[in-house]
């Protein structure tokens, strides 16, 4: 579910830091460094970058796309290919047949075997089309506060690195102990004690 979905999950961030002004320049540059790139017709089999909030199959960014009133709205794309180990299986066994009828053999040495599983990964890969996962996010820059439209937890790490990658800054994560750490005001001696919290088990 995204950013205009009636429904939906969201995690709530904290930017860490300032770009270089001037900011939506930066924004700009970082988000065109790292758009996602098509796999389709490419032998790897996951790609993720950003993309268009508003053509998000169309990844591309003007100096002023992603603006919308005070926020900064884009998404991060994650493509995957999958592959069913049936059809490699069945794939490796025809080559494997072609390859024993034009030898003679009756066996093929473990290292071919390899490379014609290789191979018919490497082909397959090339003729499969990649799986587009897109998910919305939300920056209000002034207040450091990022809207992330997924709770996945591999879409959230994948967000987090690429983040950092583009504009050489730290997401937070914002949940009660970081709220605590960042919101209260507490003294040395406090954050002390907050550090050395454990979290307490409610089920048996």
């Amino acid at each position: 579910m995204g950013l205009l979905s009636s429904r939906g999950s969201v995690v709530c961030y904290r930017v860490k830091g300032k770009l270089p002004e001037p900011v939506n320049m930066a924004v700009y540059e970082g988000l065109k460094r790292n758009i996602i790139r098509n796999i389709d017709n490419d032998p790897a089999d996951c790609a993720v970058g950003w993309t268009s909030f508003e053509t998000p199959f169309s990844p591309m960014f003007t100096e002023s796309s992603f603006l919308f009133g005070e926020y900064w709205v884009f998404s991060l794309r994650i493509d995957k290919k999958s592959i069913p180990a049936k059809v490699v299986a069945k794939c490796c066994a025809q080559e494997v047949k072609k390859r024993l009828e034009k030898s003679g053999e009756k066996t093929l040495a473990k290292n071919e075997k390899k490379r014609i599983r290789e191979k018919v990964l490497h082909d397959l890969a090339m003729r499969v089309p990649a799986t587009p996962n897109v998910y919305d996010l939300a920056w209000q820059y002034e207040t450091g506060q990022l809207l992330f439209f997924s709770t996945q937890k591999g879409a959230n790490q994948e967000l987090e690195t690429i983040f950092f990658k583009s504009f050489s800054l730290p997401l937070v994560r914002l949940f009660p102990y970081t709220l605590a750490d960042l919101e209260c005001g507490l003294s040395d001696r406090e954050r002390d004690r907050l550090f050395k919290l454990s979290p307490t088990r409610f089920t048996g």
